[in-house]
């Protein structure tokens, strides 16, 4: 394997600024093959390109959340022997054992560029919990507020493919569901392939590469079917992860991440790969999420003042204690709930901050009462705008 001394890498020689950006909030997910160089051992050279590009980004103003595979190749880099075990108790092993190896690599990487680095192990369960959904969004938001990079991998320590609920399929579906979960503007799935084939390029001379595909139908996934990338995280899990992120308003690129400047070219709106054009807006997508998990009650959500439908309406700020009069019904924390104005018409639905009975405690109060009413706090929202859709 090629060593890359980490303390001599610079930018890549590709300027950009924020003007030239067209995707400004981008998933960048880099598979095992990839950052392996198809070799047993993590390539540092081409870990090194990536992180060089994703640094060039992050100074040009973009956010960037890089969802990365490679935990079980770094155990079994430091783990010599019983390379030919398959089973899932040893991959986990492997996973364990590899993961703080493969996070550090990164912190060192970025650390060039003064760029702070966050780990953060999902699995499919996080996301089908309400209070756990909350608490990845509004954690991964204020990540890219403090221009951290998130580093995201899923938690094969818990996660088995067996457990259909748990696994994810080598991080691209989970790629698709962090695209979504912070409104990304491009998920960039990068491996060793150059996109979508009408067939085998390997075996068939004539095979063509789809340079756009405008919808995910049903010819589309046979294609992926038959594809030769197989296994997991082939390209039937890619295009399953395309599908889920472009109904969500996500573009999506599927391309060679050995390709020069592959990441920022695609922030650049280039068309490498194959690209899949987004099928809603993101607005659209956020809306029906939201509208899909309100109560069917209309006795559940919260009353607010004049100042504070002004402030969600024209101004587009945040719920805070004080514009709320009215605590209607019983709800959890996380719970997708209704915002009434005094006349009980509805003016937006979100994501709560805090339970029924907290709200009714510091409904009309200042945010910096919070946590001498309520002994704790999880932030200055009720609910926050980024978790809100006005109606």
């Amino acid at each position: 394997m090629k060593q890359t001394n980490l303390s001599q890498s610079k930018h890549s020689s590709i300027n950009i600024n924020a003007t030239e950006l067209i995707y400004k909030r981008i998933v960048v997910k880099i598979g095992t093959t990839l950052l392996t160089g198809g070799k047993e051992q993590l390539a540092l050279d081409i870990m090194d390109s990536l992180v060089n590009q994703i640094a060039c980004l992050h100074d040009a103003g973009a956010e960037v959340i890089l969802v990365s595979s490679g935990a079980v190749a770094a155990g079994r880099q430091i783990l010599k022997g019983h390379i030919d075990r398959k089973d899932i108790p040893y991959r986990q092993v492997l996973a364990s054992i590899g993961q703080g190896k493969l996070i550090h690599i990164y912190e060192q990487l970025f650390s060039k560029f003064n760029i702070l680095v966050a780990q953060s192990l999902l699995s499919r369960r996080d996301f089908a919990n309400r209070l756990g959904y909350l608490n990845i969004r509004n954690t991964l938001e204020a990540l890219l507020e403090f221009q951290v990079v998130p580093i995201v991998n899923e938690n094969d320590v818990v996660a088995v493919e067996e457990l259909a609920i748990e696994a994810f399929g080598d991080n691209d579906n989970l790629s698709a569901l962090v695209a979504n979960l912070i409104d990304a503007d491009l998920l960039a799935i990068l491996g060793e392939v150059n996109g979508l084939y009408t067939a085998d390029p390997n075996r068939n001379t004539n095979a063509k590469l789809i340079p756009i595909v405008s919808n995910i139908d049903k010819e589309v996934e046979n294609l992926a079917g038959n594809a030769w990338l197989q296994g997991r995280g082939g390209m039937a899990t890619k295009i399953e992860a395309a599908k889920l992120a472009t109904a969500s308003g996500v573009r999506v690129a599927i391309a060679n991440g050995r390709e020069s400047e592959i990441i920022m070219r695609l922030a650049k709106g280039e068309n490498i790969g194959t690209s899949f054009e987004a099928v809603s807006s993101k607005m659209e997508s956020r809306k029906r999420w939201m509208l899909s998990r309100l109560s069917n009650s209309k006795e559940i959500g919260l009353i607010i003042d004049k100042g504070a439908v002004d402030a969600l309406g024209q101004r587009k700020h945040s719920l805070l204690g004080r514009g709320i009069i009215e605590v209607k019904g019983l709800f959890t924390r996380g719970t997708v709930i209704l915002i009434f104005n005094t006349y009980g018409i509805r003016v937006a639905c979100g994501i709560c901050n805090y339970d029924s009975k907290d709200i009714d405690i510091i409904k009309g109060q200042h945010s910096n009462k919070i946590e001498d009413l309520l002994g704790y706090k999880y932030g200055d929202e009720i609910i926050h705008k980024n978790n809100m859709m006005l109606l």
